[in-house]
């Protein structure tokens, strides 16, 4: 049955062509219909709260975070779960490092985000497998003969839903030593490289170095930003046309990039409210059409998100496309303008673009201490010394 129910989320997340904006309002003011009439009887939480049969009565609705999730945890999700109980499952397993434990059949997890607030997802087996169909979709090359390579801080019976006969799904634990996982890759030889940025960056190392040999097909980033300077060094150590990034957090799988290089929302599984905060970069408030478990409705996003000049894309989807994930809210500097009149806001792709063209660069980390005092921190790369 749950091969059955990926292959269906799989045709339907890969072969469905969403080309005008009009067959995505349709699609969605379908989903929201559909998903509030499940969430209107199976959740006290919503049950209570004003009735929406269109994306423009979600406007009714309170808009939510990580801290307001977990206050409201036990009468929002609709599987009965109690939050203390599900928080003593998922630290258990993260201390264990065992993470098959579920709880009433549902896989529990804890959120490693960056908000300050301790998080608790929960996923049922339908939710898994529209999980995994929707990712195999966007990011397979082909069908077969894939071995993926999994870089992540803590494992799940969610990302062990892909394995199968023809796909070969392998953790590894970030919290190992990284010695170890080269050693590992080199006789797994992986088809599929799934790794945050700072451990792609430690990949590439060891590929410069010699220490590692790796030919995959294809590479994909994921739970960091990416920024164009590690893409750019990505692509040469690896050999790759694009590198490919999953825009995924615990509340969804938000957003992909195409073969084109441009990434998409994933507006066939969300609807996003924009808060913008200039012109072009705007915070995400989502509400996920596929989750019911632990519903995600209005649940604003730490990220700030870029959107695309150019909104039209060459593989045909009428997706919004975003330029960049520009940084989190949180690593946003402001300064007072000049002339004295109010603050500016500088937004990390600003500060990432100061160090973009500085030759033998590996990695950086600027600091604001003070308005009129910053401190730059600069690692240069493999054999190269900076002046």
């Amino acid at each position: 049955m749950t091969s059955l129910l990926i292959a269906g989320y799989f045709a339907q997340s890969r072969w469905r062509r969403l080309r005008s904006r009009a067959a995505i309002d349709r699609l969605q003011e379908r989903y929201v219909r559909r998903q509030f009439r499940f969430l209107r009887r199976h959740s006290p939480y919503f049950a209570t709260l004003p009735r929406v049969g269109s994306r423009a009565d979600l406007g009714k609705l309170p808009v939510m975070d990580k801290e307001s999730m977990m206050a409201n945890f036990n009468r929002l999700n609709t599987v009965g779960l109690d939050r203390d109980r599900a928080l003593e499952i998922a630290v258990a397993a993260e201390r264990s490092r065992d993470f098959s434990p579920m709880y009433r059949g549902v896989s529990v997890g804890l959120s490693s985000g960056t908000s300050g607030h301790r998080g608790l997802f929960i996923v049922s087996d339908r939710e898994r497998c529209a999980w995994a169909g929707a990712v195999l979709a966007r990011f397979l090359p082909s069908l077969s003969g894939q071995r993926i390579a999994f870089f992540l801080r803590a494992n799940n019976n969610l990302y062990e839903t892909v394995n199968s006969r023809v796909i070969q799904f392998r953790f590894f634990d970030v919290y190992r030593p990284m010695a170890e996982h080269i050693a590992a890759l080199g006789s797994y030889r992986p088809t599929v490289v799934v790794a945050p940025p700072s451990v792609l960056s430690v990949l590439a190392d060891a590929v410069v170095a010699g220490e590692l040999r790796l030919h995959p097909a294809r590479v994909i980033s994921v739970a960091e930003v990416l920024t164009s300077f590690d893409e750019r060094r990505f692509r040469e150590v690896f050999g790759q046309e694009v590198i490919f990034q999953a825009y995924q957090c615990t509340e969804g799988f938000l957003g992909y990039t195409c073969p084109f290089g441009s990434m998409h929302l994933n507006e066939d599984i969300c609807y996003f409210e924009k808060e913008f905060v200039d012109d072009s970069r705007f915070v995400p408030i989502i509400t996920d059409f596929r989750r019911r478990s632990q519903p995600i409705v209005r649940y604003r996003l730490n990220d700030v998100l870029t959107l695309a000049a150019d909104q039209v894309c060459g593989c045909g989807q009428a997706t919004t496309v975003v330029a960049k994930i520009a940084g989190r809210e949180d690593d946003v500097f402001s300064f007072p303008a000049v002339g004295g009149d109010g603050r500016v806001s500088v937004f990390p792709d600003m500060v990432e673009r100061c160090f973009l063209y500085v030759p033998g660069v590996s990695e950086f980390r600027v600091e604001r201490h003070s308005d009129d005092r910053l401190v730059v921190f600069v690692a240069p790369l493999v054999g190269e010394v900076l002046d």
